[in-house]
């Protein structure tokens, strides 16, 4: 397992999604990862800045990965929506703008050389899923999770490449490898909505809403994301959005590092469980 990652923390997770981060960083060191925070890093933009202005949001993520590489590691970022605009601006440098950004990195004595990978908590935990299983204190046997993947985990397949976009399945051999058990779930790859929360608040409530009941109607315990917006898109909202379809059914949404560390034997108190909105305490 790669063992040392330069750590984009990105905006969510330094507040509204704290407990992404509390999680993250206490189930690091069992799995023997270490975390060297990106010093100076900016917001990636999300996908909103590449539409106003694509060259100021290329620099500035050039601009941090740069900043990786000066640390010589990969960058790890559990932000989906991070790793998809990371992970497309390093596709759109190695394959031609990269001397025409590095003109703008110049007034700032910095250079994009295209060395350091980009990866997710998720990808890294797929591809050790045998470490996993050694590590479990506390396996999730009867847990019954509805693996919600959204957007950006996955699409497009032509950036991102890990896996099938259509047909994914790292995070169900994560949850396998934990012992909790993998519930059907029609709606694991669709969106949460949150980028159009406020522009198309109704549609977003109806998705919300949708995503929720289809994990209930399965009897899943949980709805678990790698994605902090997805999370806080169907743990913050959920009460409205289910109030506004007038339905009954309430699932706490996990974030991947908080299902993980229950597996390593951690309490819910050291993985930020008191942070999230739909009460989870009673789960496992």
């Amino acid at each position: 397992m790669q063992n040392e990652f330069a750590f984009f923390l990105g905006c969510v997770l330094s507040q509204a999604a704290k407990e992404a981060k509390i999680s993250l960083e206490a189930i690091a060191p069992i799995l023997g990862i270490k975390l060297h925070e990106i010093k100076g890093w900016s917001c990636c933009g999300a996908t909103q800045a590449q539409d106003v202005d694509p060259v100021a949001t290329l620099v500035a993520n050039a601009r941090n990965i740069a900043l990786a590489e000066q640390m010589q590691m990969p960058i790890l970022t559990t932000c989906s929506t991070c790793l998809l605009v990371l992970t497309t601006a390093k596709n759109a440098l190695d394959k031609g703008k990269k001397d025409e950004i590095n003109t703008f990195l110049a007034q700032g004595n910095m250079k994009y050389n295209g060395s350091a990978d980009i990866t997710s908590l998720l990808w890294v935990l797929a591809k050790n899923v045998n470490i996993i299983k050694l590590k479990v204190k506390r396996p999730l046997k009867g847990l019954k999770v509805a693996a919600f993947y959204g957007c950006h985990s996955v699409r497009p397949q032509s950036v991102l490449g890990f896996e099938s976009s259509v047909n994914p399945k790292s995070f169900e051999s994560v949850i396998t490898a934990l012992g909790a058990t993998v519930v059907p779930f029609k709606k694991r790859l669709e969106c949460c909505g949150f980028h159009a929360t406020y522009p198309a608040k109704t549609s977003v409530k109806k998705m919300t809403s949708q995503i929720v009941n289809d994990a209930d109607e399965n009897d899943a315990d949980c709805i678990v994301t790698p994605c902090p917006l997805c999370q806080m898109q169907l743990d913050i909202y959920q009460d409205g959005a289910q109030e506004y379809t007038n339905s009954k059914a309430r699932v706490p949404i996990l974030h991947l590092s908080q299902l993980v560390g229950l597996a390593l034997g951690l309490s819910k108190e050291e993985l930020g469980f008191t942070h999230n909105v739909i009460d989870a305490m009673q789960i496992v």
